[in-house]
């Protein structure tokens, strides 16, 4: 059976490029899979000409409409597109080991849960089962990436898609893996159908996930059951009232904290893109994270010796308050800056 990706060729990159006189642009120096190849094969012939990173996009909002919340999550990635494509290639850049792969195809699951009311108990099912679906799809495409010893950024969708890359790292090492999370909220609501509120939940209950830890958890915004399960999981965390309000511990100490308790396990890196002040994402907040913080946080864990993806997730152009342009424009620069903080990161390592 053949994954289930749509994989890029210069055709579909075409309507997000521009082109600029005496300028190198990302688009003319990212690699682009031989489609004539058998996939897992042409992945595995990548990492021998040298590619170290792969850019994965997943366009689909099932997950945090499955968790109540609102949808746009899917636009995400043409947003990224958009910016990334077009950053000019300088002395800086490490475009030259980057694949640009394409997107996990969701587009018949995203269909059919076009016209679900998540506020309606059978339709909201029926939502939660398609997600479950995505993850499949999720788990077996990256389960392709991590074969070929290549390193995933994926892009878009919701945090539910946290459980498939998990599972997906978790198999090939053969081992439990440790997580990290730059997020208000902890993502470990109760398994009751899989939606972006409980990836982790379900990562843990699958021994994918062992060690998990939270940067940012907002105080006000987690329920008492969830930090019970914090406790009960042997999670851990540093809120954003620690850090931001009472100061009691600043940003790179957190992470650098956090990052010396993991053990030699693989390492996931998750941000959800509304840990972000003003940036339009599935649930839209005023009082959180600076780009800048974001950033520091991906550079720092990316240096880690056990990181091995970066899964940027919750962006929803649609929900920016000045409409689809101005949040296509603000998601798309946001998250290629985060993305040019994990390459620059590992570049250097």
């Amino acid at each position: 059976m053949p994954p289930p990706l749509k994989i890029y060729d210069e055709n579909a990159v075409k309507p997000y490029c521009v082109k600029r006189a005496n300028e190198t642009k990302t688009w003319q120096s990212v690699a682009l899979l031989d489609t004539h190849v058998n996939v897992q094969q042409a992945l595995n012939d990548a990492a021998q000409f040298g590619i170290r990173f792969v850019l994965i996009g997943i366009c689909e909002d099932i997950g945090p409409r499955a968790n109540l919340g609102k949808g746009g999550s899917n636009q995400a990635w043409s947003a990224f597109l958009h910016h990334y494509l077009n950053q000019p290639v300088n002395q800086f850049s490490v475009a030259e080991q980057v694949l640009l792969l394409g997107e996990i195809d969701v587009d018949d699951l995203m269909a059919q849960a076009q016209n679900l009311d998540n506020q309606n108990t059978a339709q909201l099912e029926q939502l939660r089962k398609l997600c479950a679906k995505v993850d499949e799809r999720v788990e077996a495409t990256l389960a392709l990436i991590f074969s070929a010893g290549l390193e995933p950024i994926i892009i878009g969708g919701g945090h539910n898609n946290s459980f498939g890359i998990l599972t997906a790292l978790s198999k090939h090492y053969k081992r439990c893996v440790n997580a990290i999370n730059f997020d208000p909220h902890a993502d470990l609501r109760p398994c009751e159908g899989r939606h972006s509120g409980n990836g982790f939940s379900y990562a843990l209950q699958n021994n994918a996930l062992k060690h998990y830890h939270i940067i940012g958890l907002h105080e006000q915004k987690n329920s008492q059951a969830v930090f019970g399960l914090i406790t009960q999981t042997q999670s851990s965390f540093h809120s954003y009232q620690a850090i931001n309000i009472r100061r009691e511990i600043s940003l790179t100490d957190a992470v650098q904290h956090a990052l010396s308790t993991f053990n030699s396990a693989p390492l996931g890196i998750e941000l959800d893109l509304d840990s972000i002040s003003f940036l339009p994402a599935s649930a839209y907040t005023c009082c959180g994270f600076s780009v800048s913080d974001a950033e520091h946080y991906v550079y720092l864990t990316a240096k880690h010796s056990t990181a091995r993806y970066l899964h940027l997730c919750e962006a929803a152009p649609l929900n920016h308050p000045a409409g689809l342009t101005a949040g296509m424009q603000s998601c798309g620069q946001i998250i290629s800056a985060l993305v040019n903080a994990y390459l620059h990161a590992k570049s250097s390592n």
